[in-house]
């Protein structure tokens, strides 16, 4: 594990996330600066700088959650489909990004074409309180 890390870190409990699912392998966590409410991060515990560097079989481990998620999310925010992509743009921790899309350009560069790249900025980033009720909802719905 790097130390310098952040996903490293998250998935060793040294930062405190919002957790939806973890076992040995794998860990589940809402994005704290989310594109739409339940934007969740599904990383490896281990350290992989990039998606392609990943076993073939924890990769699948990785798939298998994100179609659980994405099954769950749609029942819970009435969605057509739930995008998922690994970006790695801002954290070199293979992870792959799952976003309820409530609009088609939800994960898209319109935003970016719009107000250019230097223009843009994170999403806002809301109350503890707001995620830990979106990561206690998904849990529930995993569990079940």
């Amino acid at each position: 594990m790097p130390n310098d890390c952040l996903f490293c870190r998250i998935a060793s409990g040294e930062i405190a996330c919002h957790a939806v699912h973890e076992d040995e392998d794998v860990l589940a966590f809402l994005d704290i600066h989310p594109i739409r409410p339940g934007h969740t991060l599904v990383i490896p515990r281990a350290h992989y700088p990039w998606f392609e560097e990943l076993p073939p079989a924890l990769a699948g481990k990785i798939m298998a959650l994100s179609q659980r998620l994405a099954r769950e999310m749609k029942a819970l925010y009435p969605v057509e489909r739930v995008a998922m992509l690994y970006t790695g743009i801002h954290v070199n921790h293979a992870h792959a990004h799952l976003v309820p899309m409530h609009h088609r350009h939800d994960i898209t560069s319109a935003v970016y074409l719009e107000q250019g790249v230097e223009a843009f900025t994170l999403p806002t980033q809301p109350p503890a309180q707001e995620l830990e009720g979106v990561a206690a909802a998904l849990r529930g719905r995993l569990a079940s």
